[in-house]
Formats: structure tokens, C-alpha cells, sequence
């Protein structure tokens, strides 16, 4: 595949734009998975989905949307799928986690619609689903290029109140940080990244590469920032193996990324479970 990726500029892109992905998806994972909101991600793919199938159906009927990239009205409605979610949350204070079930359900219901209206599935939609290789653009990769600066930027300039809102929102409060711009940037930003993450790994399974690294990141972490460290390193591992193995398998990237990544996962529970057990005996013997 080397030798491939120095040829062909498809593959360039490809490969590019997932090392890129497998950075910012983790790290934005992990402020999504200690504040307890991992299905965010997976409404948000689903509103994606129905922009992307809104877009293919467009670019049907009207010439405009037929010289329009569909990647832009997904991340388009991404974005305004995360401020409806924020909206929705403040209007259920008590029951805040409604709000994303509501917002997944009208992304699957739209999409189903804009589906039936572009009379079903298509093969630029499939990639769309499940990622593609081939399918990653120049366009493409500029995008995720400008969405990971956006990340990175926010992530460094944001921190300590990211952090302070992750573990303990009264203080943060206490300490004059505005909760609610922040967070609603911060769902921007997760939309972006889902909507710019589409093409390589597919918007049904983006959601997984947010939130799989993490979970293998915090059995083996013993600190914040460790747990920031290895879910890039496991993220990077999973996009470098799954393309790798998509590219010689001719199958879809998204599908070898993800299980990469559950492989992983496996491997590290289960050599937790082995250093504990070890760890015990251990101290049976010791006390033997």
C-alpha cells in the first residue's frame, strides 16, 4: 500500500485525512465520554446522515446542489442538530438526557424520507454510510484539515474550563466560567469533526472512533492527560491498521477501523485482567 499511497493522490487524501481523524475524534471522545453524553456523537452522525441524503436528493432536482459537496450540508445540519440538543437540554432541565433520543430519531426519520425520495440507496450514499477510500477528495481533505486547526485551537485555548466542566460543574460556576457558551461551542466543534469525519470512516460508525479509543484509553491511564495520550495513540493505531487492511481486503475503511479499534480494547482488558490477577496473587503471597 506504501508504494500505492506515493502513486495515487486518492490514497494521499485518504490516508491523510484519517491519521488527521484519528487525532481529533478521540480527543474530542474523551471530554464526550467523562461527561457521560457518548450518544451525542451518534445522534449527531444520524442528523449528519439525513443532510447527506438531503443533499444527494437535492442534487436531483435542483443545479445548484448538483456541483455542491453534500459533505458541506452535512456538516450543516450536524451543527444545527448539536444547538437543538442544547436547546432541547435547557428545556428539560430534569431530564436532560432527552434530548438526544429526540434529536436522533428526527435524524433518522429525515433521512429516511430524503432516502425514499432519492429512491433508495445509491453507491455515493454507501460511502457516505460506511466510509470509502476512493471516494476521500482533495475538498475532502482541506475540510478535515480546517475542522482539526478549529479543534486544536479550542482544546488549547479552552482547557482548563473543558476540564472544570467535565468534573465538576459547580465549581466551575463558582469559578465564572460561562458553562453554556462553552458547551455550545464544544457541540459545534463535535458536529464538525462528525460531519468532516464522514467520508473516511462513514457517519453510521464516527461515533465508535470517538468513544472506543477512550474506553480502551482509561483502562490504561492513570491521569487525564494520559488518558488524552492513549486514546490518540489507540486512535491512530485503528485508522492506520483498518485502512491498511481495507486497502488490501477492497472493503469498507470504516468497518476495519472500528473493529481495529474493539480488537484493541479487547487486548487491553484483557491484559488488565491479567496484571490483576497477578497483582493478587501477589499479594496472597506476600501475606502468605
Amino acid at each position: 500500500m506504501i508504494s500505492a499511497i506515493l502513486s495515487y493522490e486518492f490514497l494521499q487524501n485518504a490516508f491523510l485525512s484519517g491519521l488527521i481523524i484519528g487525532v481529533i475524534a478521540p480527543l474530542l471522545g474523551l471530554f464526550i465520554v467523562v461527561r457521560r453524553l457518548a450518544l451525542i456523537a451518534d445522534a449527531l452522525s444520524h442528523v449528519a446522515l439525513a443532510g447527506i441524503a438531503g443533499s444527494l436528493y437535492l442534487s436531483q432536482q435542483v443545479l445548484f446542489f448538483s456541483a455542491l459537496n453534500p459533505v458541506y450540508l452535512g456538516m450543516a445540519t450536524a451543527v444545527g442538530g448539536s444547538l437543538l440538543i442544547e436547546k432541547l437540554r435547557g428545556a428539560y432541565r430534569h431530564f436532560e438526557e432527552l434530548a438526544i433520543p429526540i434529536i436522533l430519531s428526527a435524524g433518522i426519520g429525515f433521512g429516511a424520507i430524503f432516502i425514499s425520495l432519492a429512491k433508495g440507496f445509491g453507491s455515493d450514499l454507501v460511502g457516505y454510510l460506511f466510509g470509502s477510500v476512493s471516494a476521500v477528495s482533495r475538498q475532502d481533505l482541506w475540510i478535515i484539515l480546517f475542522t482539526a486547526i478549529v479543534v486544536i485551537a479550542f482544546i488549547y485555548f479552552f482547557y482548563k474550563e473543558l476540564f472544570a466542566l467535565s468534573f465538576d460543574t459547580e465549581y466551575a460556576k463558582v469559578s465564572g466560567i460561562n458553562g453554556k457558551i462553552i458547551q455550545t461551542f464544544f457541540m459545534i466543534i463535535v458536529a464538525l469533526v462528525i460531519g468532516a469525519s464522514m467520508r473516511i470512516v462513514g457517519i453510521l460508525l464516527v461515533s465508535s472512533l470517538m468513544t472506543i479509543p477512550v474506553a480502551a484509553a482509561i483502562q490504561m491511564a492513570k491521569s487525564f492527560k494520559g488518558a488524552m495520550f492513549y486514546s490518540i495513540v489507540i486512535g491512530e493505531l485503528s485508522v492506520i491498521i483498518g485502512l491498511f487492511s481495507a486497502f488490501h481486503l477492497d472493503i469498507a475503511p470504516g468497518g476495519t477501523i472500528v473493529l481495529t479499534s474493539i480488537v484493541i480494547l479487547l487486548v487491553v482488558l484483557g491484559w488488565k485482567k491479567t496484571i490483576g490477577k497477578k497483582s493478587v496473587q501477589n499479594r496472597e503471597e506476600d501475606l502468605a
